[in-house]
């Protein structure tokens, strides 16, 4: 059949096109992909082409499809999968495979490795392996976009299961963030940090009595703390600071400070800057756990880290890059309870805007941009809706869907968008 892909052919170098796939075989299957959330790590897969981990080195002669946090609908099921999964089911995946021998390597994954799947796609063959892997998630709730984003949040939840703790005189790593500890969120209020703040104050089994999220822009500081208010979190048990550390004379006192002097047992970098990651060791507590999660666009990049408190204080850090499927479910199941991600899109767009969005993604200010693989619409901003409007009446239409819901993006505007924009 006819499928249409942005694929990737080297450094920079994107193309949407037309191509021809081929029937699925037996331990494969079928899909039609609605929506795929546009991410970092496909910027930086397209910036160093075969260079990149997981994109294969023959990219230039054999092209892989980008994209990875996608949701669609399956059409057709191969025979080894027809007792499992059925057509017309709704699905998420987990992109990150985590085998140890396969056909292409541990690191493949769907959106860097493979030439017929990948979340910038109007259809696509999932490979065997990611069945086998347990890697084709079911999707249970209303929607699409949902199901996109859960990839994302599985990267946070991940991140947050990953840090540890010790008990000195005894040689025992306790996985886990501090159970009513003091948490810090630096460069927080991107895509990626909303995500975090999100799942700190809705996951259901521990949390942070303190949490203090930071970043030097008062606008988005602003637009987080009216998604996911104080007030909410103090429904939860949570004390929730929004911090602008552009305005402080000495950020690593003030925010120790906010701490009671005592620093953070969990710290989480959400930039790939020096200077966040050193104000982030510098108010670790005894014992505290730092949580480098940005990855960063450079092989050099580094840092300074406090040594003296490494072996005096048992400081210490993680890196975490993505979440494992377990992560995807539980990020599913959590919207299955009514938590919503729609706080991270800012943008909406068809699968014509990829090539440029991506290539330019640092550039482009905002949150998550979330594209429909089967309509044709510029990258546009949810807060420019009203303006088009004016001469486009559907456009008017998304702007009263989405300002019925606090200007963010929804279930009725993805539907509208579905039924009108195809």
């Amino acid at each position: 059949m006819l499928a249409k892909a942005v694929r990737l052919y080297g450094k920079q170098d994107l193309r949407l096109e037309s191509y021809e796939l081929p029937a699925i075989k037996e331990d494969e299957i079928l899909a039609k992909v609605v929506c795929d959330s546009l991410c970092m790590s496909s910027y930086k897969a397209a910036s160093q082409g075969g260079d990149h981990k997981r994109v294969p080195n023959d990219v230039e002669s054999n092209p892989v499809i980008i994209g990875h946090e996608f949701a669609g609908e399956l059409v057709e099921v191969g025979a080894k999968w027809a007792g499992k999964f059925k057509v017309g089911d709704k699905f998420s995946i987990q992109p990150a495979l985590n085998y140890e021998k396969g056909p292409v390597g541990v690191l493949s994954a769907p959106g860097y490795s493979y030439r017929y799947i990948g979340g910038d796609a109007t259809y696509v063959i999932i490979p065997n392996e990611v069945m086998e892997l347990g890697c084709l998630l079911p999707f249970k709730g209303e929607g699409y976009y949902p199901a996109s984003l859960s990839e994302p949040l599985s990267c946070v939840i991940g991140a947050m299961h990953a840090n540890y703790h010790t008990t000195p005189g005894r040689y025992i790593h306790t996985m886990e963030i501090v159970e009513n500890g003091k948490m810090a969120i630096l460069a927080g209020v991107g895509p990626m940090g909303l995500a975090a703040i999100n799942y700190v104050l809705h996951r259901e089994d521990r949390h942070p009595s303190l949490l203090v999220v930071t970043d030097m822009d008062q606008t988005r500081l602003d637009r987080a703390a009216m998604l996911y208010t104080p007030a909410f979190a103090a429904s939860r048990g949570i004390e929730l600071k929004y911090v602008n550390t552009g305005k402080m004379e000495d950020p690593v006192a003030e925010l120790k400070a906010l701490s009671g002097g005592t620093g953070y047992n969990d710290v989480f970098c959400f930039a790939p800057v020096r200077a966040v990651a050193e104000q982030a060791d510098a108010i670790l507590s005894f014992d505290g756990c730092l949580n480098f999660f940005a990855g960063p666009g450079r092989p050099d990049f580094s840092a300074m880290f406090n040594f003296y408190n490494v072996h005096y204080a048992y400081t210490h850090v993680v890196g975490t890059s993505g979440g494992n499927t377990d992560d995807m479910l539980e990020a599913l199941h959590l919207m299955g309870k009514g938590m919503d991600p729609a706080g991270l899109v800012t943008h909406i767009g068809g699968l014509n805007a990829v090539p440029e969005a991506t290539l330019h993604l640092p550039e482009i200010p905002g949150g998550k941009k979330l594209i429909y693989n089967h309509i044709e619409m510029p990258l546009t901003p949810i807060a420019d809706f009203a303006e088009l409007g004016k001469k486009d009446p559907r456009f008017a239409r998304l702007a009263e869907l989405c300002q019925a819901h606090q200007g963010l993006w929804n279930l009725e505007a993805e539907q509208y968008l579905l039924a009108n924009f195809s």
